[in-house]
């Protein structure tokens, strides 16, 4: 061994030693020893000595970790978790596996039973005590292996190792109980909202009926109490009759003898004071008729309702019908916020809210209508935070200094539910809602990288990056602006599409007409279908499993579990079967020589959603190598968007999507130019879909690297804007709705020849670039620190909502996002070929949608595991086998353009790019599965084909193909 080799293995085993205590994969550890050993300009030693050191290190460093965890923890949190092995719940399992089971639909009786499972998992231990130190992912990794276990297969691990997966197991699951709670927390609050708002409709609906009742109702009073009714008859007779009593007793003084009164009464003290109770009675009576009248009605308490209800109507006031609608909830609500529950904490200096929320607990047993405005130190609890309608429902101007008990308690928890969707309020030990800003790189940290960093997202070039600080940021952003709105204003005149009312400075864009396809385009597509030979799903996997070696990824996670026989034809059975979306037991009855057990224990014991997404990867690279690939693009741009799947009720994730009308998820695909998925995930429908954007981006692992996302109308905001331009990306969505939406100024001052209307009022509408300026250190920590992973970004875009009035961050992203998006919309506006490749993008992975369903044939489409990780890998499964089917048709076709080359055939590659990948008339998906073909190793495919592609590159992106499917 040279001595380069002997000093290439040194730094080697100290880069990969420091490593794999963040990082569980070989590859992982391979890759970066491997990047240290070329920096150093050294020779390498042969790749089977980095995967032996990387095993070797990867071992002791894991079994290192797993000794800290062990020695953390006392004998009797041992003994506890242990027991976790053996002891068995109400079902019959053990409690280990209650450590897996995922939160159900947010039901009043599933929100009270998942608090009693939060303090269930806290009796077990401090968690954080025993992963002290150990590295987020590891414990990922740690969690996952037990995960992946049962309880009989867990025990025959070494103890210390055993101990320290369940440990691992039971930490994510406090976490993740606590961000169950909060997001259930939040949806119990919206839910109810909701209602609240439906039952102001109905009253909307129903107001005639209330108002012409309370309007009779009211006649009825005042017949009562008007001249001639009886409360006026009985007054004056109650006055006649006290006027007698007066009369007699004029004169006496308040000190006078009984003697006396008798002397002046002559003996008749009896009567008079009788006249007085008679005269009382009469009185009584005459107020009682009234009384009488109004319980007739339902009652005050009815009347006061029906009253507020009306002025709710009038009002637009749902705030006043919540507190009807929180019901049982409200018990366990404060349940939630006890300290010992559900610790939260403000994540800037404003606790309005936490106060507020304080002051409720105090008076928690208080069932009168009024509690005080004052708290313990006699200040009065400040309102600011809340709503102009809270506060009229919450404050009763008869009674000063009270709050009114039910509204304060309704706006509390509402405004609770807020601050946590927009992490203005944190949870402590969770994991979504943990405080997001103690997840950034300090701005040390930011510092030494950030040269590079801003180089490698084009936001500077190298010789500028040591002189970008926030003044070289502001210019570069406004000469962004300036650009873009003076370009857009000197191509006015010719612009034909763009016509503008000099009035209402409303614009519009006319219709465009999409070329019709060209015969000599239409005579190939329909050559190249009539020549597609005829395949099974279960070929195309075997086949390309054995091209691509996708199936190589996955395996246990544990090397103590025995190793598959024939892995590559098992693999391929369970992607086919999981990827068509049949059940285990039901796909068992249609392939030969296996059992629903073993394709169900093969899923869940081999297959983790990130190998899932390393095949993926595989694919995609594959497919990239591919001449024919070039006829639909060059990889550097990719279309977003989601597409709805079925799923059972019972789970968290669940919900009626206000989109697509119907319960379910969001299977979510970020598709290449290529036509290819570059990833995949699900997500619940109720969330934002923008905020997955940039996430799917980041994690994506393959070689195809888009800098270019396009994607509808639901992928775009400022945030999303600003956070894609600071990672490098240019973010050029579909918008519909675009004629509604604000272009900024640069300046007061700007002002324009021709597009001057689209800017609204002269002077208004203006960037603040001393925000932005005053901001820039935070900006870049928070682009860095996504880039590096120490925060997700679907994390910060969930919690950088509009809803946040106390984030500075959210309002320096906003004024981003406003230059950004205004770029966006001139380019749009300007350039019609733009607009034809966004509408050809967003329509290409629009096909995807209906291909990846068309494939995904089982269980007529419903996910039918209510499991969230369980769900995900439903999607990845789908994507992977998608992908497969991409990749075999891409070969595919290039073999028959190959024949058609030989016959004599001119192939003009404009022609070639309109021919989609996504062609399924020669798919068998029915009937018996032969496995027959899982044994034949095919030949070598050739990705090759002699056609030039050039002139596609050379005439720019154009809408040519894409957007055609099958």
């Amino acid at each position: 061994m040279t001595y380069d080799q002997v000093k290439a293995r040194g730094i080697v085993e100290q880069s990969i030693r420091k490593e794999a205590a963040a990082k569980n994969r070989p590859a992982d550890l391979i890759n970066i020893a491997l990047e240290k050993v070329v920096e150093a300009g050294l020779e390498l030693p042969g790749f089977s000595t980095f995967d032996k050191m990387a095993s070797k290190i990867r071992t002791e460093v894991n079994a290192s970790i797993c000794a800290g965890i062990h020695d953390r923890m006392s004998a009797a949190q041992r003994a506890g978790l242990m027991r976790l092995l053996e002891d068995r719940d109400s079902d019959g399992t053990t409690l280990f596996n209650r450590l897996k089971k995922p939160a159900k639909d947010p039901t009043w009786s599933h929100f009270k039973n998942l608090t009693k499972r939060l303090e269930w998992l806290d009796e077990l231990g401090d968690t954080d005590v025993w992963m002290e130190g150990v590295a987020a992912g590891k414990i990922t990794d740690f969690a996952g292996e037990a995960d992946a276990a049962d309880a009989s297969e867990l025990r025959d691990f070494v103890p210390v190792k055993r101990i320290a997966l369940v440990a691992a197991l039971t930490h994510k699951a406090r976490m993740r109980v606590r961000d169950d709670l909060a997001t259930m927390f939040c949806k119990r609050v919206a839910t109810k909202i909701k209602k609240a708002k439906a039952e102001l409709e109905e009253i909307r609906l129903a107001e005639r009926e209330i108002v012409e009742s309370l309007i009779g109702n009211y006649r009825t009073v005042l017949k009562h109490v008007d001249e001639g009714g009886p409360a006026q008859e009985a007054l004056t007779k109650t006055a006649a009759m006290t006027a007698e009593v007066r009369k007699a007793l004029d004169g006496l003084d308040e000190e006078a003898s009984v003697d006396e009164i008798a002397t002046r009464l002559e003996g008749r003290v009896s009567p008079a004071v009788l006249t007085l109770v008679k005269a009382q009675v009469v009185q009584a009576g005459g107020f009682g008729a009234v009384t009488r009248a109004v319980d007739s009605f339902g009652g005050f308490a009815k009347q006061y309702k029906q009253i507020e209800k009306v002025s709710a109507h009038h009002g637009n006031f749902w705030e006043v019908l919540l507190y009807g609608q929180i019901g049982r909830d409200r018990a366990v609500m404060f349940d939630l916020a006890d300290i010992d529950k559900l610790k939260f904490t403000a994540t800037s200096e404003d606790s309005r809210v936490l106060d507020a929320l304080a002051h409720a607990q105090r008076h928690q047993a208080a069932r009168g209508e009024y509690i005080t405005a004052f708290n313990e130190e006699g200040k009065e609890v400040d309102l600011s935070f809340a709503t102009q309608n809270w506060r009229k429902a919450v404050l009763d101007k008869t009674r000063t200094g009270q709050f009114v008990r039910k509204h304060f308690e309704a706006m509390v928890f509402t405004a609770l539910a807020e601050e946590l969707r927009t992490g203005d309020v944190a949870v402590v030990g969770s994991e979504e809602y943990a405080d997001w800003s103690e997840q950034l790189l300090a701005w040390e940290v930011v510092q030494e990288t950030l040269g590079p960093y801003l180089v490698e997202v084009g936001l500077a070039e190298a010789d500028e990056s040591a002189d970008f600080d926030a003044t070289f940021f502001r210019r570069q952003l406004e000469d962004k602006l300036r650009g873009a709105a003076a370009a857009a204003d000197a191509g006015s005149p010719e612009n034909d599409g763009l016509v503008i009312d000099p009035e209402t400075g409303v614009p519009s864009l006319k219709a465009f007409r999409a070329d019709d396809q060209r015969p000599s385009a239409k005579r190939l597509e329909q050559e190249i279908k009539a020549r597609m030979p005829e395949r099974s799903l279960m070929g195309i996997v075997a086949r390309t499993a054995y091209w691509v070696e996708w199936w190589r990824r996955f395996g246990p996670p544990s090397g103590n579990e025995p190793k598959l026989t024939d892995p590559l034809a098992r693999y391929v059975i369970v992607t086919f079967v999981k990827g068509t979306n049949m059940g285990p037991y039901e796909a068992a009855r249609h392939i030969p020589g296996v059992s629903g057990h073993e394709l169900s224990y093969v899923a869940n014991k081999h297959f983790s959603i990130v190998l899932l997404n390393e095949a993926i990867a595989d694919l995609v690279n594959a497919h990239a190598r591919l001449d024919i690939s070039q006829a639909w693009g060059d990889g550097t741009a990719v279309a977003v968007d989601g597409t709805h799947m079925d799923t059972y009720l019972d789970n968290l994730l669940s919900e009626t999507s206000v989109r697509y009308g119907k319960p379910g998820g969001i299977a979510y695909h970020h598709v290449s130019d290529t036509y290819i998925a570059l990833f995949t995930h699900f997500i619940p429908c109720g969330v934002w879909e923008a905020v997955h954007i940039i996430e799917g981006l980041l994690k994506n692992t393959s070689e195809v690297q888009p800098t270019t996302v396009h994607a509808d109308t639901q992928g775009q905001s400022f945030l999303v804007f600003a956070l894609a331009h600071l990672l490098g990306f240019d973010l050029m969505p579909r918008i519909r709705n675009w004629k509604e939406l604000t272009f900024y100024r640069l300046s007061k001052q700007s002002e324009y020849v021709h597009i001057d209307a689209l800017f609204g009022e002269p002077g208004k509408n203006v960037i603040d670039f001393d925000l932005i300026e005053s901001r820039f250190r935070h900006l870049m920590r928070v682009a860095v620190s996504v880039r590096e992973g120490t925060i997700s970004s679907s994390t910060l875009l969930k919690r950088l909502r509009s809803g946040s009035r106390k984030n500075a961050t959210y309002a320096a992203f906003r004024e981003v996002g406003r230059v950004i998006r205004t770029v966006q919309l001139l380019r749009y506006l300007s350039d019609a070929p733009l607009r034809r490749r966004v509408t050809a993008a967003t329509n290409k992975v629009e096909s995807f949608n209906r291909f990846s369903h068309w494939i995904g044939f089982g269980n007529r489409g419903v996910i039918a595991d209510n499991d969230p990780i369980e769900q995900e890998k439903a999607m990845k499964f789908n994507a992977l086998l998608t992908n497969t089917v991409i990749f075999h048709n891409a070969l595919d076709i290039a073999e028959i353009i190959r024949q058609l080359l030989e016959e004599g055939w001119e192939i003009d590659p404009e022609d070639l790019a309109h021919i989609s990948p996504y062609l399924t008339e020669h798919i068998n998906r029915f009937g018996e599965y032969s496995t027959h073909e899982l044994g034949i190793q095919p030949d070598a495919y050739d990705p090759m084909l002699d056609v030039d592609f050039t002139p596609l590159r050379e005439q720019g992106p154009t809408a040519a193909g894409l957007g055609q499917a099958a």
